[in-house]
């Protein structure tokens, strides 16, 4: 069904969406190439919500050779209007015969009638190339748009035998330079980041992007039961912090949104943080993904509740002792039925270290 030459100019498409990462949320990543006898005539990229997608930019760069010509695209082309027009129209105006689409678009609003609109004009259509690769780069839009939450991803760093930090609390730092500047990368491609009060009490954690170039920082997010959040705490330097709580203390509220920080009470049947409704609050938000930089406890609240899809775990190689702490506080478990069973994705060497990138089995 596809050729040789498909497959190139789709990959390019997907190399030209990743220019994307840091950039589009809450929109999906997408790149657009247009081919005419052989040749790229034109391509383009969807940089951030509000601004010309992909199938727009790269229509403009053909100059008006469009027509007759085979346009490739991450992701099927809109057909609705939403902040822009959709481009599905803007390629049949534009005469292309021919739209390959690496898949479809998992939102509903478009969930196929961008094809069928280009259909119905008379252009061919196909679609499926490349799918893994092009899910894979928008993995929070498509966990958004099909399950309402986003796509949870828990880093942590921690010796070879699973240790994060001694028993007196000192962590800094078990990893190299070159992982931590590489998690800064993760924390670029997120909509948020997201830690506990044990953390931030311990550490005082900022959790912007400092080591890797971008024009825009993740949401702050604090699990903090009790809201005890301090004032002086380095993370509401600058606002754009979330603080998800389990009790209603309407005047410690108010003293913390006085720093810009928003109060968000959601409390399960324990007087905990519901984590579920956290995760589907954050969905309704637009989130796409969320990178949790927590200690061993919301860790294992968060496996418990069953809401974290992958881990990024950095190992160095160095040993700390059982007594030292774990990376996920889950309890004890009394059957192997119990464990949470993980499939590998990559194993990679950072420097120093060992990146491994796991997904748990559902």
């Amino acid at each position: 069904m596809f050729s040789v030459a498909d497959h190139t100019f789709m990959a390019r498409a997907l190399r030209l969406a990743e220019r994307g990462l840091y950039t589009t949320s809450p929109n999906p990543r997408v790149g657009c190439v247009i081919v005419r006898d052989g040749e790229v005539v034109g391509e383009g990229w969807h940089e951030r919500a509000g601004e010309s997608h992909a199938e727009i930019l790269a229509l403009r760069a053909v100059a008006g050779r469009a027509k007759g010509a085979t346009a490739y695209v991450s992701l099927e082309p809109c057909s609705h209007h939403g902040r822009t027009p959709p481009c599905a129209q803007a390629l049949i105006d534009a005469g292309v015969a021919r739209v390959v689409a690496a898949m479809q678009d998992p939102n509903p609003k478009v969930a196929g009638g961008g094809l069928a609109l280009l259909r119905a004009a008379g252009i061919r259509t196909d679609c499926g190339i490349l799918e893994e690769q092009a899910r894979e780069l928008n993995i929070g839009f498509v966990s958004r748009m099909q399950r309402g939450r986003p796509w949870v991803r828990v880093k942590t760093a921690a010796s070879l035998d699973g240790r994060t930090a001694l028993n007196n609390g000192a962590s800094q730092w078990i990893t190299g330079p070159q992982a931590r500047r590489d998690g800064h990368r993760w924390r670029a491609r997120s909509c948020a980041v997201m830690t506990g009060i044990g953390t931030l009490l311990h550490d005082d954690p900022q959790l912007t992007v400092r080591h890797v170039a971008t024009s825009r920082q993740p949401v702050r997010i604090v699990v903090d039961r009790h809201l005890e959040l301090p004032l002086s705490a380095r993370i509401l330097e600058g606002g754009n912090v979330l603080v998800a709580t389990g009790v209603d203390n309407t005047e410690r509220a108010r003293i913390l949104a006085q720093t810009g920080a928003e109060i968000l009470v959601l409390p399960n049947a324990d007087g905990k943080v519901d984590l579920p409704a956290l995760l589907q609050e954050l969905g309704r938000r637009e989130m796409n993904e969320i990178l949790v930089e927590s200690g061993n406890r919301l860790n294992g609240a968060l496996l418990r509740a069953g809401v974290v899809d992958e881990l990024l775990l950095y190992f160095a190689p160095q040993l700390l002792g059982d007594v030292s702490r774990g990376m996920f506080d889950v309890g004890e478990l009394t059957s192997l039925d119990q464990r949470v069973d993980l499939s590998v994705r990559e194993v990679r060497r950072v420097g120093d270290d060992l990146r491994i990138v796991t997904r748990v089995k559902t």
